[in-house]
């Protein structure tokens, strides 16, 4: 594909690849609001279970830990993080 000089980019500050949000100035500050929402929703779609006074509180811990964290910090090894990131996650 030949991008000659009449191609038009758009120049942004943040955008979505693989699913982790990229910045201009290269922190993480837009992935990990993206997980925490993303974190929020999984929770959302679980109250009924990990709300369920008939589970354990082991059993509904797992699940917490095995659903929303796990989505949470999905790919999160390559985050440049800071210690604000780290607080925000917890």
């Amino acid at each position: 594909m030949d991008i000659g000089a009449s191609a038009n980019l758009e120049v942004v500050d943040k955008f979505c690849h693989l699913g982790d949000m990229l910045s201009v100035d290269g922190g993480a500050d837009a992935t990990v609001e993206a997980r925490i929402r993303i974190g929020w929703n999984k929770f959302r779609q679980l109250v009924p279970l990990v709300a369920n006074r008939d589970m354990s509180l082991t059993r509904r811990g797992r699940l917490y830990s095995s659903c929303v964290r796990s989505s949470m910090l999905q790919r999160s090894e390559t985050w440049p993080v800071r210690k604000e990131n780290e607080v925000a996650l917890q």
